[in-house]
């Protein structure tokens, strides 16, 4: 089974506001969430913070297995969107 690509919009106040320790935190904790799911139905990209959120790029079998590693980490997934294409400045031509 081939891996989609998603955006995860997550709402956590003062995220923003965490320091390299508190990150590395909660780095740890998505982390071990996505070893109890297993790297062939989710894996973790990259996330972007600012604000009051992350938005966070994951693969994944389905949304299913997103909102299994949410519920086990603690972190929300408020807005789920598969990405469909990748767009850059070398799409023009």
């Amino acid at each position: 089974m081939s891996l989609k690509k998603f955006v995860i919009e997550r709402d956590i106040p003062k995220v923003g506001t965490l320091n390299a320790e508190e990150l590395a935190g909660a780095a740890a904790k998505s982390n071990a969430a996505l070893c109890q799911i297993g790297a062939k139905d989710i894996q973790w990209v990259q996330s972007y913070v600012a604000g009051d959120k992350t938005f966070c790029i994951y693969l994944a079998s389905d949304e299913g297995a997103i909102r299994k590693h949410a519920e086990l980490s603690g972190f929300p997934a408020t807005k789920i969107t598969e990405i469909v294409e990748v767009i850059d400045p070398a799409t023009a031509g």
